[in-house]
């Protein structure tokens, strides 16, 4: 890693801060910064949002928070592989999915929609306004300032960096089984000044390599992990997937790669299963079961980074940092992703009772946003209910409900839910 390589722009604060205690231990600009995401709220609230399915349903299946800390470990070796800063790296695969609202995409779709007219809801623009704004750990006057992070930290974090307009058409699906109804984007009309500020000195929509290996590291952990929990579970058996290829590559082609060759496919799995440590015999939930698919999990993690590190490695020299460089993924490694992200897909988010309760779900949200809408004083959180107050007109006051909505776990928007329609949980 070349620290030398991130010079006095990197590590500048959007409001400027005095100096630590003489007496507090030492630590980097960047290291304040990822012990800042870890001690917020936002990201003690992921423990309690759906990853695939619900934080509730099994003590084993991951959820948001056991999710990005696995992203952040693959993130921040393959970081550490390259040059780049780890910690800059690991504290943007933390914050990657602080945004997400309850029930994830599904939930990002109702909102996208409820907000449409008013900016959009998009959880990666969510995310930059929590760490600028919502999450309170620095003022700017009157104005707060979030987490206040440095700029190659935020800049890492913003994995879309463009507006609502600027974001293309959406197709496909999402990991979780929710169809891609809404534009990527990764920042809403109003959070423009600190946006502006972070971007200084960057031609167009590109992205610092930081955010590109946090993109890849969150492709790399919900591929593999989503498959880990679909054979725990029961679901999915990897020696099926040969004799029933023709119906999951048909999902791989629906959901995240149209057109794709069956062929290219056929030797994706080839690649996959030459792995020595792919699974020889179903998963029987034995401890030597259980040590045979984390061995797997781990390999092929561990061939998709290594992949990339070669061939980033091969197109560019040092140092590996900010807008020095960029990732370079294999179309193979990309190949062999969408495969296992097929595989879930096929296996586990098509089911049938999935389908229904996503579509509960989004009916609940609806519901409870205009119920929030109606009766702001006697339901907003006082830090939204004073954001509230002091909102200009409809589509600010509309903004600040959905970001109290928005921050709410899977269980407390049930909560809310019931308590201010009367109805139920989902069936």
């Amino acid at each position: 890693m070349d620290t030398d390589s991130y010079d006095a722009r990197s590590r500048e604060r959007f409001v400027p801060e005095p100096p630590k205690r003489v007496d507090a231990p030492e630590r980097t600009a960047f290291e304040r910064d990822r012990a800042r995401v870890v001690h917020c709220a936002s990201s003690r609230r992921l423990a309690a949002k759906t990853q695939v399915v619900g934080p509730q349903s099994d003590d084993f299946v991951r959820n948001r928070l056991t999710h990005s800390l696995e992203v952040a470990q693959v993130a921040r070796d393959l970081a550490r592989a390259l040059g780049c800063h780890p910690d800059v790296t690991e504290t943007a695969a933390l914050a990657h999915d602080l945004g997400h609202p309850p029930f994830g995409h599904n939930g990002e779709r109702v909102l996208d929609e409820l907000m449409d007219g008013h900016g959009g809801f998009e959880g990666n623009a969510q995310t930059l306004r929590i760490l600028t704004r919502l999450e309170a750990k620095t003022f700017d006057g009157d104005r707060s300032a979030g987490l206040n992070l440095t700029r190659a930290t935020l800049d890492a974090c913003t994995k879309y960096p463009w507006l609502r307009e600027q974001g293309s058409t959406p197709g496909g699906m999402h990991a979780d089984g929710s169809s891609a109804a809404t534009r990527k984007f990764g920042v809403y009309v109003d959070d423009l000044p600190v946006f502006g500020w972070m971007r200084e000195g960057v031609d167009g929509t590109r992205r610092c390599l930081e955010a590109q290996v946090m993109d890849l590291a969150d492709d790399v952990a919900y591929s593999v992990h989503d498959v880990e929990d679909g054979i725990v579970a029961g679901r999915i058996d990897l020696n099926r997937v040969a004799h029933e290829r023709d119906a999951v590559w048909e999902t791989v082609r629906s959901w995240y790669l149209p057109g794709v060759d069956g062929s290219d496919l056929d030797e994706a799995l080839a690649g996959l299963r030459a792995v020595p440590s792919w699974p020889g015999a179903a998963y029987d939930g034995t401890r030597r079961s259980l040590a045979a698919l984390k061995n797997f999990t781990s390999d092929v993690i561990g061939r998709f980074c290594g992949s990339v590190q070669q061939a980033t490695f091969a197109t560019a020299e040092g140092p590996l940092v900010r807008y020095a460089a960029d990732l370079v993924v294999p179309r193979t490694t990309r190949l062999e992703i969408a495969l296992l992200k097929g595989v879930a897909a096929h296996y586990v988010m098509q089911s049938d009772d999935r389908v229904r309760l996503m579509s509960q779900q989004r009916e609940q949200l609806e519901e409870l946003v205009d119920a929030v809408a109606a009766r702001p004083e006697q339901t907003l959180d006082p830090m939204y209910l004073a954001d509230h107050r002091t909102a200009v007109d409809d589509g600010e006051r509309r903004r600040v409900v959905v970001d109290q909505i928005a921050s709410l776990t899977d269980a407390s928007a049930l909560g809310w839910h019931a308590r201010l329609t009367g109805g139920g949980a989902p069936r």
